[in-house]
């Protein structure tokens, strides 16, 4: 199975999360590849329209974890864009998580994981795992572990 870590990241937090998952499906025996999706203007603050600078081929992964960070309390606009440019994924399974600032999933989280999947659903995807990291929160390196825990034990044991 061929693993594709797809990731918007803006201040890092997000991409330390998808390097720390790579690891642990490498050392497992995971084919997977971390890929990142940029926007031209990577301005958080940028209100004009979202152009996509890298834009991560999808077609080679049998499964997809997608990672990005909250914005505004909804998804990054960022991977937003890129979500809505994407191909028809029909059955293909799809874990998303998202980092936070803020200390409670309700606080923006949750919000960002329903319209993700959202978008994933719309394509086609099958969801199979989601996570929300609460970066200031005190259980930030335990919602970390338990995320990585959750996919590996799914993805490692996969032919």
């Amino acid at each position: 199975m061929k693993i594709g870590i797809i990731i918007h990241s803006h201040t890092g937090n997000t991409l330390s999360v998808g390097e720390r998952l790579k690891e642990v499906l490498l050392v497992g025996g995971c084919n997977v590849q971390l890929e990142r999706v940029l926007a031209v203007n990577e301005d958080p603050n940028n209100k004009a329209s979202i152009q996509l600078k890298s834009i991560p081929d999808i077609a080679p992964y049998d499964f997809l974890v997608i990672g990005a960070p909250v914005r505004g309390f909804s998804q990054s606009p960022v991977i937003k864009a890129y979500l809505s440019q994407l191909p028809d994924i029909h059955g293909k399974k799809v874990a998303c998580y998202v980092t936070q600032h803020f200390p409670k999933p309700w606080l923006g989280g949750t919000r960002a994981i329903k319209q993700m999947i959202y978008s994933i659903e719309e394509k086609g995807g099958i969801i199979a795992e989601t996570g929300i990291i609460n970066w200031t929160g005190k259980t930030r390196e335990n919602q970390i572990s338990e995320l990585i825990e959750k996919l590996s034990r799914n993805l490692v044991s996969q032919p």
